[in-house]
């Protein structure tokens, strides 16, 4: 076990981590380039780097189906839930109404689960910021920014980060969304595209490549135009291009939007050497992007995404943690489960291809810069959206009896008629209701169940 270097800086933050050391038993099938179990990599260099000394850590209520179809159609959520391996035949006739393609999005055991997994922690993230019990919530199950209302697309089923988003904006006017995976976060954008309560921008490879959209010209519709924001890169793209791009355009944007809660997509298919990916960016390249939210007072959601070179992926969401709680983090790899899977070097950073052409040139960075500045100067610098009194604010993934714990008097102990209801296990950790010390970490790492 390796012990935390001093802080990077002398910020402080709170931070909580979702995890369920079930989702990487999910398996899409053979050849299939998502491997869910890249998240189990990842969180096991989280606790051999000692970063769990500094995380709250949880594992997120499953997401119920009413919370899931905040956003999915009833029918569409319904589909997933029915779908069984047993059932095969009559998927495949009935899956073409649901996904454009059935080679990306197939039938695998437990779908249903790995969903509620997933929109689960987004949804929990985004609980605890609104409680304002966190300042950065990460979930790296998440981030799955393809699905539609009623559609799978790009190993996307259902959309954790638009659930995520909806009940942030509960209690937040505005929110931002940051995507930095190599693909478009077209499904993200599309459910916002008519609205000024979200501004979605995506830094993406643009052209020849999946999903084909993100345009810089598609800029939202009515109430959302100007509100979604693209940036269209090409192949190659290093470190110091990406930031060259990255950071004055989000500066405008915080500028100009002013988020009162922030969501990023951390998808690291953008690295260097990923299956899929053609960018040029190193693990320092990519977490700049988080170090540029966490110097923001602002909430924050970090989510996961795409990436299909899983050791990559493992390192690349362990240094961002590192970055979320502000510790340096050695290169050397601790030793874990997975220890041979990072030779044959053993170290936590990558290095960029020194050969690979960058075809993002200065001239066109700049004039990618230009036109969004003169997209966002049309804004008025603060929507004039009103927030709208909440009737029932009841968690929609909680049974009965967490339902009716919520909505007691949270400065009065609660009645043991509740108590009694609730089920403990001392191998947990939980956030104590019983009014006892929080006992942070003392399970070594190991999670608790959280809402």
């Amino acid at each position: 076990m390796v012990s935390p270097a001093p802080l990077r800086d002398q910020s402080k933050r709170r931070v909580c981590y979702y995890y369920d050391t079930n989702v990487g038993n999910y398996y899409y099938g053979p050849g299939h380039v998502m491997k869910p179990h890249r998240i189990r990599m990842a969180n096991e260099l989280i606790l051999s780097y000692g970063l769990y000394q500094n995380l709250s850590i949880y594992r997120p209520l499953p997401a119920s189906f009413e919370a899931m179809t905040t956003f999915h159609s009833d029918e569409y959520i319904t589909f997933l839930r029915d779908a069984k391996i047993d059932n095969l035949n009559s998927f495949g006739a009935s899956k073409g109404k649901f996904s454009q393609n059935n080679d990306d999005c197939p039938l695998f055991d437990g779908l249903y689960e790995f969903c509620q997994l997933s929109c689960g922690g987004s949804l929990a993230a985004a609980i605890k910021l609104n409680k304002k019990k966190t300042d950065i919530a990460i979930n790296w199950m998440g981030g799955l920014h393809h699905a539609k209302k009623s559609e799978s697309s790009g190993f996307c089923y259902t959309n954790d980060i638009v659930v995520g988003i909806l009940e942030l904006l509960k209690f937040h006017k505005r929110v931002l969304y940051v995507d930095i995976d190599i693909h478009h976060g077209d499904g993200v954008e599309e459910a916002f595209f008519d609205t000024n309560r979200v501004m979605t921008v995506s830094f993406h490879r643009f052209g020849n490549f999946f999903p084909g959209t993100g345009d810089i010209k598609d800029v939202g519709i009515y109430n959302g135009k100007l509100y979604s924001v693209n940036v269209p890169l090409s192949d190659g793209i290093t470190d110091e291009s990406y930031q060259k791009i990255f950071v004055p355009v989000m500066e405008k944007v915080m500028e100009m939007f002013d988020p009162q809660a922030v969501v990023l997509q951390c998808g690291a298919d953008s690295l260097y050497g990923d299956r899929l990916g053609k960018f040029n960016l190193s693990l320092r390249g990519h977490g700049a992007c988080a170090e540029f939210f966490r110097k923001y007072d602002v909430p924050l959601m970090m989510v996961g995404g795409g990436g299909y070179t899983p050791r990559n992926v493992a390192r690349c969401w362990a240094y961002e943690t590192s970055i979320a709680v502000g510790i340096e983090v050695p290169n050397e790899l601790p030793f874990n489960n997975y220890y041979e899977y990072f030779g044959p070097d053993y170290k936590l950073h990558i290095e960029p291809s020194k050969v690979l052409k960058n075809d993002n040139s200065d001239q066109k960075l700049h004039e990618l810069q230009k036109e969004i500045y003169e997209n966002l100067s049309q804004l008025d610098k603060v929507p004039s959206v009103q927030m709208q009194p909440l009737e029932n604010d009841t968690l929609p993934v909680l049974e009965f009896e967490d339902i009716a714990r919520d909505e007691e008097n949270p400065d009065v102990r609660l009645p043991m008629s509740i108590m009694d209801s609730c089920q403990h296990n001392d191998a947990d950790f939980y956030d104590d209701e019983n009014g006892g010390d929080d006992h942070r970490n003392e399970a070594n790492g190991r999670l608790s169940t959280d809402s």
